[in-house]
């Protein structure tokens, strides 16, 4: 082979090698797997909402305070009032919505202020967006709390009901009734009625177990009464259920039975109302006692020298309504006691009986008035003629019935 021949050769090969070079080196349009790891991409916002629309107002100071987030995690939430000043509170998920927690004061909102909540959130790259919504809470016309019987701390009977009188008559009674919560240590099925428009009593379907303990929650503050009126606090009372002594004055016997729990302990003649005057069936609650008590006429109506008025000092007297009916001593109509009904309502007793009566009993007791030729107790014999009212009358006085 000559020089010049394996020159060509040579440069062919040469060529042929940059060819292959050239092919492997080429440019491509895939990217590395480290190229692709270091592609920026774009991650959404988070959603972060409140529930009280901005500029709300005469929003109820207990209303929830709710916030929202979508596509992020809850940062800071805060509260603070018209002067600036934060108020300090907690939030917590909302159990039936895990997107959703719910701020709570430690303290309750006032009335007639404004508030400004502030809530952020971020979202997987740690951009954070936030929301605010200012609100006022509602200025009442008028606020109200009302009383409560039993009083806090006080024993009564198995009788006496739960009482809550209000200063005027309640518009939204359902609303009032829903934030009125009883417990007892002994369960009841015991059902709130509404024995006037600004009165609401609770009691069981029988009377209340002995020996138990009571708590009436009255959660009333920021609850709206209806027009224009609102709740002006907070209320808790306890009380205790004592023994039970329940009595039977049967005015056609003549006697006033009287038990201590399940036993039997007295037998009293007595003298019940006459034919101008009955004693009122029913079950009657103590409501106070008198070791002594001048007793009128005139404060039922009828003057003190009409025919069959009367005004009289008598001892150990046990109030057991507000229409003038007692438990009471009375001398003069001994002889009556036991045979005759002569009374103007009252139950007679023989001193020592009545003294003995009224040491053994406390307000809450009942006495039970059958047989009488009067009528059964009702609203006009005052506050107490709820043992009167059959069950299913009583359920049906509930504003949440």
């Amino acid at each position: 082979m000559g020089s010049q021949q394996a020159r060509r050769i040579a440069a062919l090969l040469v060529a042929a090698l940059l060819a292959v070079l050239a092919g492997c080196s080429g440019s491509s349009t895939e990217s590395s797997p480290d190229e692709e790891a270091a592609a920026p991409t774009t991650v959404a916002a988070a959603s972060v909402s409140v529930n009280l629309a901005d500029r709300a107002v005469d929003v109820a100071p207990t209303a929830p305070l709710q916030v929202t987030v979508t596509g992020g995690e809850l940062g800071e939430v805060t509260v603070a009032d018209d002067a600036g000043a934060e108020v300090a509170g907690s939030v917590e998920p909302e159990p039936a919505d895990p997107s959703t927690v719910v701020w709570t004061p430690e303290t309750e909102l006032d009335y007639g202020t404004s508030y400004t909540v502030t809530a952020t959130a971020a979202n997987a790259s740690a951009e954070e967006t936030t929301a605010t919504s200012t609100f006022t809470t509602v200025t009442p016309e008028t606020l109200s709390t009302p009383g409560i019987g039993p009083l806090d701390g006080t024993t009564v009977g198995v009788g006496m009901p739960i009482r809550v009188f209000f200063d005027e008559p309640v518009a939204d009674q359902a609303e009032v009734e829903r934030h009125l919560l009883v417990t007892s240590s002994t369960p009841t099925d015991g059902v709130w009625n509404w024995v006037r428009d600004d009165e609401v009593h609770f009691r069981p379907s029988t009377y209340w177990p002995a020996d138990s303990e009571v708590t009436l929650e009255a959660d009333l503050y920021g609850v709206d009464f209806g027009e224009g009126v609102w709740g002006e606090k907070d209320r808790t009372i306890s009380f205790s259920v004592g023994e039970r002594h329940v009595s039977v004055a049967d005015a056609a016997a003549h006697t006033l039975t009287v038990h201590d729990g399940d036993q039997l302990v007295q037998t009293f003649p007595m003298s019940a109302g006459d034919a101008e005057n009955p004693t009122h069936n029913g079950a009657h609650v103590v409501l106070e006692k008198f070791a002594d008590i001048t007793m009128d006429s005139s404060t039922f109506g009828l003057a003190v020298d009409a025919p069959g008025g009367y005004r009289t000092d008598v001892q150990y007297a046990t109030r057991i309504s507000n229409n003038g009916e007692f438990v009471h001593a009375a001398p003069w109509s001994l002889a009556d006691q036991g045979s005759r009904n002569v009374s103007h309502g009252c139950i007679n007793l023989a001193t020592e009986n009545a003294k003995w009566f009224y040491d053994f009993s406390q307000p809450g007791d009942v006495v039970e008035v059958v047989n009488s030729i009067g009528g059964t107790l009702t609203a006009a014999d005052g506050d107490i003629y709820d043992w009167a009212i059959p069950w299913a009358e009583w359920t049906a006085g509930s504003a949440l019935s």
